[in-house]
C-alpha cells in the first residue's frame, strides 16, 4: 500500500468525522462529569445530603450508562452509527437542561427526581464515545486509526476543563447544567454533514445478524475478548470514581484541610486529555495497541501509590497527583480503539459502546466496596485494595489480549 502523504494524512486526522466526534466527545464529558463537580453544591442548595444522596445520584447515572451502552450499541449496528450520535445527545441534553431547573421542582422526593435526571441522561451519555469511535475508527486509514481516536479523545475530554470553569464562572451549578444541555442542541444541528461509515455501508443489506448484544456471551473466545477489554478499562475509572469524585473523604486521613472533588476532576482530565491525545501516537510509535496501554498502566499505579502512601499532605499536591494519574490514565481512546478493533462489524458499536460503559457501570460496584471496606480499614487501604484488584486484571487482560495495530476491519462476526 502506498504511502499516504503528510497533507493526505492531516486531511484525514481532521475530517469531518474526527472533528465532529471529537465536538461530541467534549459536550459528552462536560455532562458526564458535570454532576461529579457540581455534587457538593447542587445537594446543599437543594437541602440533600452531599454523600448519602450524591452517592445514590452518581450510582443511577452510572446504571443509566450500563443499560444505556447496552440499547445505543444495539442500535448502532442494526440502525447505524450516525443514528446514536443523533438520538443520544437528544436524550443527554435535553435531561441536562432539565437539571438545571431542579431549583424549581417540587422539594417532596427531589432526590429521587434528580436521581431520574441523571439516570436518563446516563443513557443518553452513553451513546457517544462509542458511536464516534466506531465511526471514526471505519472512516480512517487503518494506519491513522490510532492517531485518529487520540484526537477526539484529547479534545473531547478537555470538556471536563471547561465544566469546572463554567460551573466558578456561570454564577449557579443550574446554569452550568443548561449551558451543558444547549452545548448538545448546537452540535446536533452540525452532525447533519456527517455521512455514516463506508464499512458499515457495505455490511448495512447483508443478511446477517446485527447489534446481538448476547452474542459475547455464546462464544468462548468472543466472551474472553469482551471480558479483557472490560478489565483493561477498570482502572481509568477507579482513578476518576474514586480518587477524584470521592476526593474530598481522603482530606481527613491525609491531613489536608479540604480537597474540592471539582477540581480533583478538573486536573484529573487535564492529565487524561494529553494523555490521551500522546497515546495514540506512542500506539503508532511501538506498533501495538496493548504495549501503550501497559506502559500507561505502569505509569498510573505508580502514581497511584505514591499519592496514597507518599508525603500527599497538601491540596496542591492532591491536585498534582490528579494530574499524574490522568496522563497515566489516558489510554481511553486507545482502550476503546482496542474493543472496535477486536470484534467484527456486525457488532462492532454494541462492543465499542457497551465495553466502555460497562467500565463506568462497574464504578457503583467499586464505590459499595470501598464503602464496606471503610467499615474495616481506613480510607486510604480501603482504596488500596480495590486499586490491586483492578490493576491486576486490567495488567493481565492488556498483555493477554489479541494485538490489533493496522487490522483490517472489514470483517463481520
Amino acid at each position: 500500500m502506498q504511502e499516504l502523504s503528510v497533507s493526505s494524512k492531516l486531511k484525514y486526522i481532521f475530517s469531518i468525522p474526527v472533528i465532529i466526534s471529537a465536538l461530541g466527545y467534549f459536550v459528552d464529558i462536560y455532562d458526564l462529569l458535570l454532576f461529579g463537580i457540581v455534587r457538593i453544591p447542587s445537594l446543599k442548595a437543594l437541602g440533600l445530603n452531599p454523600d448519602a444522596d450524591g452517592t445514590f445520584i452518581l450510582n443511577c447515572q452510572m446504571v443509566g450508562l450500563l443499560l444505556g451502552g447496552v440499547f445505543w450499541g444495539i442500535f448502532g449496528d442494526k440502525k447505524g452509527r450516525l443514528s446514536v450520535l443523533f438520538g443520544s445527545i437528544l436524550v443527554y441534553s435535553l435531561a441536562n437542561i432539565a437539571c438545571g431547573f431542579l431549583p424549581y421542582f417540587p422539594k417532596e422526593h427531589l432526590v429521587y427526581q434528580y436521581a431520574g435526571l441523571r439516570f436518563i441522561a446516563g443513557i443518553g451519555l452513553a451513546g457517544e464515545l462509542g458511536a464516534g469511535i466506531t465511526l471514526v475508527s471505519e472512516s480512517l486509514p487503518k494506519n491513522l486509526r490510532a492517531i485518529g481516536t487520540s484526537v477526539v479523545a484529547g479534545f473531547g475530554l478537555m470538556g471536563a476543563v471547561v465544566a469546572q470553569l463554567t460551573v466558578e464562572l456561570a454564577g449557579g451549578w443550574n446554569i452550568s447544567y443548561i449551558i451543558g444541555g444547549i452545548m448538545g442542541i448546537l452540535l446536533l444541528l452540525l452532525r447533519i454533514s456527517v455521512s455514516e461509515s463506508g464499512i458499515y455501508k457495505n455490511m448495512e443489506h447483508k443478511n446477517i445478524s446485527k447489534g446481538n448484544f448476547l452474542s459475547f456471551f455464546t462464544h468462548k473466545d468472543r466472551l474472553i475478548r469482551y471480558l479483557k477489554c472490560i478489565a483493561v478499562g477498570l482502572p481509568t475509572w477507579y482513578c476518576i470514581g474514586i480518587l477524584a469524585v470521592l476526593a474530598n473523604q481522603f482530606a481527613p486521613e491525609l491531613g489536608i484541610k479540604e480537597i474540592n472533588p471539582g477540581k480533583a476532576i478538573m486536573w484529573a482530565y487535564v492529565g487524561i486529555s494529553v494523555g490521551d491525545l500522546l497515546s495514540g501516537f506512542i500506539s503508532h510509535a511501538l506498533k501495538s495497541r496493548k504495549m501503550a496501554i501497559f506502559y500507561m498502566l505502569i505509569f498510573t499505579l505508580i502514581g497511584v501509590g505514591v499519592m496514597l502512601f507518599g508525603n500527599t499532605n497538601t491540596e496542591m499536591k492532591y491536585y498534582l497527583f490528579c494530574i499524574w494519574l490522568g496522563f497515566g490514565t489516558g489510554y481511553w481512546a486507545m482502550f476503546v480503539t482496542l474493543a472496535a478493533e477486536q470484534f467484527g462489524t456486525n457488532i462492532r458499536n454494541t462492543a465499542t459502546t457497551t465495553v466502555p460503559n460497562m467500565v463506568r457501570g462497574l464504578v457503583p460496584v467499586m464505590i459499595l466496596a470501598f464503602d464496606t471496606l471503610k467499615g474495616h480499614f481506613p480510607v486510604v487501604e480501603s482504596a488500596a485494595i480495590i486499586g490491586v484488584v483492578v490493576f491486576g486484571l486490567a495488567f493481565y487482560s492488556s498483555l493477554t489480549i489479541s494485538e490489533t495495530h493496522d487490522r483490517d476491519l472489514e470483517f463481520t462476526e
